[in-house]
């Protein structure tokens, strides 16, 4: 199993980056998806999330009308558009995959998931932004 992000660097506030979240090894569109990000000194927290079909969607207040999470199946691929960046969304960015039973997995999205309902995580890339 392996979940890969990719896509973090170095923007001006205002700016836009697209994470990648690149799975192998289970069947991907049998889980929900989360972005996870954590910044220096602080806890991690939870950003996004999506159902395994991308029909529902949730989201952190603070990055709510700014990014945009979505996937494609076919190519076992979850995004992360993060548009209008600004210093405080500088951390490291984590993805993670829960499974489940189906109709679990399907309401996990309702509401933002707590970490420790993900089965398996990424290594994290880093998102920088400059003010």
């Amino acid at each position: 199993v392996q979940l890969v992000e990719s896509g973090g660097g170095l923007v001006q506030a205002g700016g836009s980056l697209r994470l990648s979240c690149a799975a192998s090894g289970f069947t991907f569109d049998d889980y929900s998806i989360g972005w996870f990000r954590q910044a220096p000194g602080k806890e991690r927290e939870g950003v996004s999330c999506i159902t395994p079909s991308g029909g529902n969607t949730n989201y952190a207040d603070s990055v709510k009308g700014r990014f945009t999470i979505s996937r494609d199946n076919a190519k076992n691929t979850v995004y992360l558009q993060m548009n209008s960046l600004k210093p405080e969304d500088t951390a490291v960015y984590y993805c993670a995959a829960a499974g489940g039973p189906i109709t679990t997995v399907q309401a996990m999205c309702v509401m933002l998931p707590d970490e420790s309902e993900f089965d398996y995580w990424g290594q994290g890339t880093q998102v920088t932004v400059s003010s």
